[in-house]
């Protein structure tokens, strides 16, 4: 068993630097790879397109679509276009986003409520999906181990920002690393009683997929918060949850995964809530009566030496 599950990680623990739709193309024959390789190049230029209407970008007829997208292994082409629906969410970049908003929308008061409108629909995509049952156990993973490491970087900081200092106000055992050279230390002293909770979107950033695999090879349980499966992080963990970032603007959109953050930290706190409880009524001790808060001068009590 230990057997297989070393061969396992060792077979896991090199992810290709190319998402799965692009590595499918070697199967195909060097002319019908010349076809389809605009398609793979910038999938956001044919997503939306049918077959008849890609067959006629590309200067070919549906038949040989058809025969391109099943030598790529895809039943059909609906999940042929599933797929690169997923690579052009994993390689759009900010200029992308803005252009196509500024594109649909006339006005900047448009295209504000246009951003406000897709935090909802990444909102309701999360509830949707949500498996809440699938989240309590692995809440339960999380309080029973003996500690916790996130991982996280560039934008994806704020998150693991965010999601430390929650858990760290609860009595959980977390510490963060969010650059190259703490996540090497940190990921080189895990051991099976950890979890690591690895956070990143699109094409997965390098040192937050590569810390996740090695804290793997040391017996960690690793979850992974993505945007998309075909991320490393969904490809190679052990369990993984899907929070879209869309945003129609420069940025990404961190409604979802904060609103996911925060059903998993209320999941942790409810499964301990006498501890919890207790931790806060002297947190909320601190918060009431101690000098985080301003105060005008004059109001403020004399000092005594």
């Amino acid at each position: 068993m230990r057997e297989r599950r070393a061969k396992k990680r060792v077979e896991r623990s090199a992810p290709p630097p190319v998402p799965v739709l692009s590595s499918r193309v070697g199967d195909l024959s060097s002319r019908r790879r010349e076809i389809i390789r605009p398609v793979i190049e910038n999938p956001r230029d044919f997503v939306l397109l049918s077959i008849r209407d890609l067959a006629a970008r590309l200067s070919t007829d549906p038949a040989t679509i058809v025969r391109i997208v099943r030598g790529m292994g895809f039943e059909n082409f609906k999940a042929f276009k599933q797929d690169l629906h997923e690579l052009s969410l994993a390689q759009v970049t900010s200029f992308d986003s803005l252009q196509s908003a500024m594109a649909h929308e006339s006005t900047v008061a448009a295209q504000s409520r246009a951003s406000i409108e897709n935090d909802l629909k990444n909102l309701q995509a999360l509830r949707r999906a949500l498996d809440f049952e699938r989240l309590e156990a692995t809440c339960k993973r999380i309080i029973r181990a003996s500690g916790i490491l996130l991982i996280g970087g560039d934008l994806a900081e704020t998150l693991v920002s965010y999601l430390e200092y929650q858990m760290a106000l609860i009595d959980l055992p977390v510490v963060a690393a969010t650059t190259t050279g703490r996540i090497i230390h940190r990921t080189r002293t895990v051991t099976s009683k950890h979890v690591v909770i690895a956070v990143s979107f699109g094409r997965g950033l390098r040192q937050t997929v590569e810390g996740m695999l090695a804290a793997q090879e040391n017996g960690a349980h690793c979850i992974g918060i993505t945007d998309t499966y075909l991320s490393p992080l969904a490809r190679y963990a052990d369990e993984f949850y899907l929070t879209s970032v869309c945003e129609p603007s420069f940025g990404a959109s961190y409604v979802a995964p904060l609103a996911f953050l925060n059903a998993l930290l209320l999941c942790c706190g409810a499964l301990q809530p006498d501890h919890s409880l207790e931790v806060l009524r002297r947190a909320g001790e601190e918060q009431t009566s101690g000098y985080r808060w301003y105060q005008d001068p004059k109001d403020r009590p004399p000092f005594k030496p």
